[in-house]
């Protein structure tokens, strides 16, 4: 984590990450952003252009993390259980540092206006790279022989669902829930 100060923006974008998880995006007006911030809206304005700069700002700089993530998971020379261990362990760390920049990333991202192209190919090429770990895993013998897409749905939507749950636990340690995760998501719960 870097120590340096919050800038202005940066509080902006975090404050609106948090009224559009509790409101959702459309409900949120600038004005409402301002008064969170005890800030006349027009000032708002000195730092931000527009309630859609700061959405595009919440949900693209977290999917180019995730993009960043894979990438170096994928090119690393690990086995197929280690890169899905590396994958879980991604969502874990991004979402327990942004539980409100993973909803807007959820909820909000069609409302993405000329970033919704940009924000789609980010999130199919990840899909793409997930699956290909899968099934560079059932080729090598690694992992079961069944649906490539049924196991990447599997995870994914439990990755992708956790933001819904990490804020309810007081005492997250990321690294313990990412190794539980992945005993359960990639060993079952067979005993």
């Amino acid at each position: 984590m870097n120590s340096q100060p919050e800038t202005r923006k940066q509080e902006i974008i975090r404050t609106a990450a948090k009224l559009f998880k509790e409101k959702g995006y459309s409900a949120v007006t600038m004005r409402d952003l301002a008064s969170e911030m005890g800030i006349k809206a027009a000032s708002l304005y000195n730092h931000i252009s527009s309630k859609q700069d700061i959405l595009k700002e919440i949900i693209i700089s977290i999917a180019e993390e995730f993009t960043e993530g894979m990438a170096n998971i994928r090119s690393s020379n690990h086995k197929t259980i280690e890169k899905l261990k590396q994958v879980i362990a991604l969502h874990v760390e991004i979402t327990s540092n942004n539980t409100y920049g993973m909803a807007s990333l959820n909820n909000d991202w069609m409302h993405l206006e000329e970033q919704l192209d940009y924000y789609l190919q980010l999130r199919h090429n990840y899909e793409d790279n997930f699956r290909e770990i899968i099934k560079n895993g059932i080729k090598s013998g690694e992992i079961i022989d069944e649906n490539p897409d049924t196991m990447l749905f599997s995870i994914l939507s439990t990755l992708r669902s956790l933001y819904l749950w990490i804020p309810k636990k007081e005492d997250l340690v990321p690294e313990e829930l990412a190794q539980s995760l992945s005993k359960v998501l990639i060993n079952g719960v067979n005993k």
